[in-house]
């Protein structure tokens, strides 16, 4: 993977520097309608459009895994008529852009609850997932009728189906039965729209990776954010509970172009 430039004046990203799993909280797009004078259905509607162009700038960024909040358990408590509009939506992007997510190399894979969808949109969801299963540029995990207290309930109960014996039940086994069993935990959670917690996303698999809030509504979250926002991540040092002594060179040399 090439390092990516935003112009010949900005210094380069590294490609390991780049987080591998980033996931995002696509927060804001009733404000940003609000804002507007327009109805909150408009704000998710361009927060649809502004997912196309954050999937394809992670593509040139190098980045292999994108788990986006779509769809909450928490949302059905919204009101009815946003609720069909949030559902309808994930319908219409499946219909309009699932051919493009395929010919640029991008997996679809769905987390979250099954209940309470119809099943004509739980066909299209696992056609989708099927039709792009061995795509490999970019993992896209869409959390749809997702909560991670909720996940984790759900796992622990498949642990007790399978049978296993408490003292044998380790992170492994957990992870084992989570929604991303068999993907690397996320290394940076975005959230946008200037709310400064994690509202239940990827509670378990997020326990250390690195949190960047920004108070851009989502519809605004734009390639050149998401840049600021990956450098911002390559300043850091994850420590993982060690010391700097310990970490020693892995730590980045922040007098290198990021």
């Amino acid at each position: 993977m090439i390092a990516v430039a935003r112009d010949q004046e900005q210094p380069l990203i590294l490609p390991e520097r780049v987080p591998r799993h980033i996931g995002i909280i696509m927060d804001g797009n009733g404000r940003w309608a609000k804002a507007r004078g327009l109805p909150r259905t408009e704000g998710h509607r361009q927060g649809t459009e502004n997912l196309r162009r954050i999937i394809k700038a992670c593509v040139e960024f190098g980045v292999e895994i994108l788990t986006i909040y779509a769809f909450s358990t928490e949302n059905w408590r919204r009101p009815p008529l946003e609720v069909r509009l949030l559902l309808t939506i994930l319908e219409t992007v499946i219909d309009r852009e699932l051919q493009e997510l395929h010919d640029n190399g991008v997996q679809i894979r769905h987390i979250g609850r099954t209940d309470r969808l119809s099943p004509a949109l739980l066909r299209k969801i696992k056609d989708a997932c099927e039709y792009t299963k061995d795509n490999n540029r970019l993992i896209l995990n869409v959390a749809f009728n997702y909560g991670g207290r909720d996940e984790i309930i759900h796992a622990v109960r498949e642990i007790v189906k399978a049978g296993i014996p408490a003292e044998e039940i380790n992170e492994d086994v957990v992870n084992r039965y989570m929604y991303t069993s068999g993907l690397p935990d996320p290394d940076f959670i975005i959230r946008t729209s200037g709310e400064l917690r994690a509202s239940n996303f990827l509670i378990w698999q997020a326990a250390y990776a690195e949190y960047y809030f920004t108070p851009t509504y989502w519809p605004d979250f734009d390639r050149e954010q998401l840049l600021e926002a990956i450098r911002e991540y390559s300043r850091r040092t994850r420590r993982f509970g060690k010391t700097d002594e310990q970490i020693g060179t892995d730590a980045p040399d922040r007098t290198q172009p990021f």
